[in-house]
């Protein structure tokens, strides 16, 4: 896929990224629906997700290995990537436009609430799953 464009809402805080894939992944944890107040709708950009400077971009240390992407002025979420750039999941909806795209994949399905499901059939990890795949990929 081609290197595409985003930004927050407010407009401050622009990025880049390539996609790997025209595939959505859904995380349903605890942290992403408490920030998103909803599911976090997610395409994988591997490295190649860049912020441009600006002093609205907002960095929170989510956990050990991980940081969360938004804008401190409009309070958009951007990207959840691992703390050394190697891997990132951007918001489909912070990009200005991504084409066609397929819900592929949901995470964390145990911690998925009973009031909503998706029509689309997807492959479901719970969160000891993607846990144990996200180890499996580091060693690599």
């Amino acid at each position: 896929m081609a290197e595409k464009n985003g930004q927050c809402l407010c407009g401050t805080v622009k990025f880049s990224a390539t996609p790997t894939a025209n595939e959505v992944t859904v995380c349903h944890c605890g942290m992403c629906r408490q920030q998103m107040a909803g599911p976090f709708f997610a395409i994988e950009c591997g490295s190649s997700f860049k912020v441009e400077d600006s002093p609205a971009l907002g960095i929170y240390s989510a956990s050990d290995y991980g940081e969360r992407i938004f804008c401190k002025n409009c309070g958009t979420s951007i990207a959840w990537r691992t703390k050394d750039n190697s891997f990132s999941e951007v918001s489909v909806n912070a990009f200005t436009d991504v084409g066609e795209l397929k819900l592929k994949q949901e995470i964390f399905v145990d911690n998925k609430p009973h009031y909503y499901s998706f029509a689309e059939e997807t492959t479901q990890l719970t969160g000891a799953e993607v846990m144990e795949a996200f180890a499996a990929a580091q060693k690599d």
